[in-house]
């Protein structure tokens, strides 16, 4: 899986699942396109209309730490972006958005900046920062939760190959 876009915005650590997507919407919208545009909001008003679909969202340590409801990875999704790039992600926001078809990689944050070119190999488990030349290693995203990816989330390779590996 290869992807190009620019990065957006580099966010802090710890941002937890309220700061991406308020609880004030969380409940009263069920659409995640239009869920989706509500990202962000309580740390920068209108981030949404930044996200072009193919773009990367970048952040530190622990992102998405916090309630363990499916909104936050939904309206992510719902955007089109390629993937989240994160130090590391909490554990039930990473398996919420493996779920949900999200892709999410960790590695090192600390050398991509605002506009950056990136690509991404996931096979190679390779992020490339075209703009600085830079090859940063990512954690391996294992070769089943590649294919869940691929399929768009765990319901849509389940329907494909009717159970977890090829029909087990």
């Amino acid at each position: 899986m290869k992807n190009m876009a620019h990065r957006l915005l580099k966010i802090r650590d710890n941002v937890n699942t309220d700061y991406i997507i308020s609880g004030r919407y969380k409940f009263r919208i069920r659409d995640p396109k239009e869920l989706s545009r509500h990202l962000f909001e309580d740390i920068e008003k209108d981030f949404s209309k930044k996200l072009k679909k193919g773009d990367f969202l970048v952040s530190g340590e622990n992102f998405g730490c916090g309630s363990s409801r499916e909104q936050a990875p939904q309206a992510l999704k719902a955007t089109g972006i390629a993937a989240v790039v994160a130090k590391s992600f909490a554990r039930i926001f990473y398996r919420n958005a493996l779920n949900l078809g999200l892709c999410l990689v960790e590695c090192n944050t600390n050398y991509i900046d605002d506009g950056d070119e990136l690509e991404l190999d996931l096979g190679a488990n390779v992020l490339k920062n075209k703009s600085k030349g830079l090859n940063i290693t990512l954690k391996p995203v294992s070769p089943l939760a590649q294919m869940v990816l691929a399929e768009g989330g765990m319901i849509e390779y389940f329907k494909k190959h009717g159970g977890l590996i090829g029909g087990a």
